[in-house]
C-alpha cells in the first residue's frame, strides 16, 4: 500500500483523498484502510504543498548541532511559519521527526534531496539556489565524504597489513 500512496503522491504533488480511494480499489481495501495508512505517516501530505517541500530535522541530535537556527533562517527568508507554503507556491515547511543521518547533524530535507552539516548561511544559499531553478548538490555541506567524522579520519589510515599479521608461527 505505501508504495502505491507514493506513487500517488509523486503524480499529484500531495496525496488527494481521490487518490486513496484509487488505492483502495487497486487494492481490494476497504477506503478506511489507506485513510488509515495516509495518516499516520507524516512523509504523506493531504494538502497541497509547495514546488519545494522543506523539511527540517528538529529531534535532539540536529537540535543539539543548531537546527533552531536552520529553521529560524528558513522562516526569516521564505517569511512562512512550520505548515505553511510561501505565497509563490514554491516552498512549503515542515518540522520533522528524524530524517536518519543523525550524524551529519543539522539537517533538512527538501524533495527527495537531503542537506546536512548545515549553518544558516548554508541554508541561505540552498534556498536561493532554488528560488532561481538551480539544483544545489545535496550531502555534507561541510566538505566531509558521507559520513565521516567531522575531525576528519582517525582510523584505517594506512594500508592494510597482508595476510598471517600477527598470527602464531605455528599456524
Amino acid at each position: 500500500m505505501i508504495p502505491l500512496l507514493d506513487l500517488a503522491q509523486r503524480q499529484h504533488g500531495w496525496l488527494p483523498i481521490s487518490a486513496m480511494h484509487a488505492v483502495a480499489d487497486v487494492l481490494k481495501l476497504p477506503k478506511m484502510r489507506v485513510y488509515e495508512v495516509a495518516t499516520f505517516y507524516t512523509m504523506f501530505m493531504r494538502k497541497p504543498v509547495g514546488k519545494y517541500h522543506v523539511q527540517v530535522c528538529t529531534t535532539t541530535p540536529c537540535w543539539l548541532r543548531g537546527s533552531d537556527d536552520i529553521m529560524s533562517c528558513i522562516k526569516k527568508k521564505l517569511n512562512i511559519e512550520v505548515g505553511e507554503t510561501s505565497k509563490d507556491k514554491m516552498f512549503t515547511l515542515s518540522e520533522v521527526e528524524c530524517l536518519g543521518a543523525c550524524v551529519n547533524a543539522p539537517m533538512i530535507q527538501v524533495n527527495d534531496d537531503y542537506y546536512e552539516d548545515l549553518t544558516a548561511k548554508d541554508t541561505e544559499e540552498i534556498l536561493e539556489d532554488l528560488k532561481c531553478g538551480k539544483k544545489p548538490k545535496p550531502g555534507p555541506r561541510s566538505g566531509r565524504f558521507a559520513s565521516e567524522p567531522a575531525g576528519g579520519l582517525t582510523s584505517l589510515t594506512e594500508e592494510p597489513t597482508g595476510p598471517g599479521f600477527k598470527v602464531q608461527p605455528d599456524l
